[in-house]
């Protein structure tokens, strides 16, 4: 059977998204911005390939709500148009300020016991979320899992090279469901390139809830990702341990994944005006993440 076309399989992170349909043409259209500017041949090959991008739409199930698009559509625009973070988003970025909250935040998770001293509403609104989800209240952790392992599956079914990208506790999720699929019998399902942003996995908190955690050894991770490219922007709060190769990286020893890289960069999108280093969109437009999608694309065509 002959190889299908590349598929890239975006999972998004906590919070009510937009209608699927919407959603995903937002982010395709940052997508291909970023690749036009450092690759417009596989720009124009991923917008010619019916069925090159697709989402895994979870939030709607987990929330039982949609995002008003109308919210976001200005700064989308903005985003688009600026082809590079400017010396303000820069220097925001890497404020003073920014770097002592994400020194607490760290501090928060080596001591988890003063993290109601320090939790904002926001956070506390993240936190409550992501124990929903581990402890799999209503059963809602297995199906959100299922819904991207049913995609993946998909994929492997039709031959299809995937990269996965996880943002956010989309990574968490996109973790958690390869880490099942390599060991609770599941048909074979293999991720060339596994591509997380602004991902909280660097947590201790998250380590310490994710699938395997409890494992040792090669049962201990996923077993079906080739490559594992990682993203941070300066100044998210939640990927506030960027290295994950120092984390992850007996899956090198293990000869379990071929390499983990960890890259910095500045996500520049603005919503009403304030920086949002986190944004799903920041990083889909930018230039790292561009090289990253237009590498992998022509390794498969």
């Amino acid at each position: 059977m002959k190889p299908g076309h590349p598929v890239i399989l975006y999972v998004p992170g906590l919070l009510p998204k937009p209608e699927p349909e919407v959603h995903c043409e937002a982010l395709k259209r940052c997508l291909l911005t970023g690749l036009r500017r450092v690759d417009s041949a596989v720009a124009e090959s991923i917008e010619a390939t019916a069925g090159s991008f697709d989402i895994v739409s979870w939030t709607f199930d987990f929330y039982g709500e949609h995002r008003d698009f109308e919210l976001d559509r200005a700064s989308i625009e903005a985003v688009i148009a600026q082809p590079v973070a400017s010396k303000n988003d820069i220097a925001e970025a890497m404020s003073w300020m920014r770097r002592l909250t994400r020194w607490v935040y760290r501090l928060g998770d080596l001591l988890p016991f003063i993290i109601p001293a320090l939790a904002t509403e926001r956070m506390e609104v993240h936190l409550r979320d992501l124990r929903r989800y581990e402890r799999n209240r209503n059963g809602i952790g297995d199906h959100v899992r299922r819904m991207l392992k049913v995609a993946l599956h998909a994929a492997a079914n039709g031959r299809h090279p995937v990269l996965l990208i996880g943002h956010s506790m989309g990574s968490i999720i996109s973790y958690d469901a390869l880490w099942e699929l390599s060991h609770e019998g599941s048909r074979a399902v293999d991720i060339d390139t596994f591509l997380t942003m602004g991902s909280p996995l660097g947590q201790n908190l998250m380590q310490r809830q994710i699938n395997g955690h409890d494992q040792r050894g090669v049962e201990r991770y996923p077993t079906n990702v080739r490559r594992w490219k990682n993203l941070s922007a300066v100044g998210d709060l939640t990927a506030i341990d960027a290295c994950l190769a120092s984390d992850f990286g007996e899956m090198i020893e293990l000869g379990l994944v071929e390499s983990i890289d960890d890259d910095e960069v500045f996500n520049y999108f603005r919503l009403d005006g304030e920086l949002n280093v986190h944004s799903e969109y920041g990083y889909l437009v930018n230039e790292k993440t561009a090289l990253t999608i237009a590498a992998w694309w022509r390794s498969h065509t």
